[in-house]
């Protein structure tokens, strides 16, 4: 939380459960408050243990499409898109989320 990543406009935490923490009244405290107090503006995580092949497609197709657009939003729809047309259960594809 005390480095300097204001320059960094997304940090993927691909591992399970990055985004889970300790609910208190001041919010979430976890890996992803250190990296929101560190500046970064968007964080792409996952809220429980993932499949590792639904994640890797998840990844591959989320990198893939964000590089050919630019767009991190669309990339995210479209790789939960992917993932949701192979493993239409929501424990697959429905794990990661991106916070701003």
């Amino acid at each position: 939380s005390t480095m300097d990543l204001s320059n960094t406009s997304l940090a993927v935490l691909s591992a399970c459960q990055t985004g889970v923490g300790n609910i208190t009244d001041d919010g979430v405290w976890g890996i992803q408050r250190a990296f929101k107090m560190a500046g970064v503006k968007s964080i792409l995580m996952s809220l429980w243990k993932v499949d590792d092949i639904a994640t890797a497609l998840m990844m591959t197709t989320f990198y893939k499409e964000w590089l050919s657009t630019g767009d991190k939003y669309k990339a995210f729809k479209y790789a939960q898109s992917v993932v949701k047309k192979r493993f239409d259960n929501p424990f697959y594809w429905a794990a990661f989320i991106l916070l701003d």
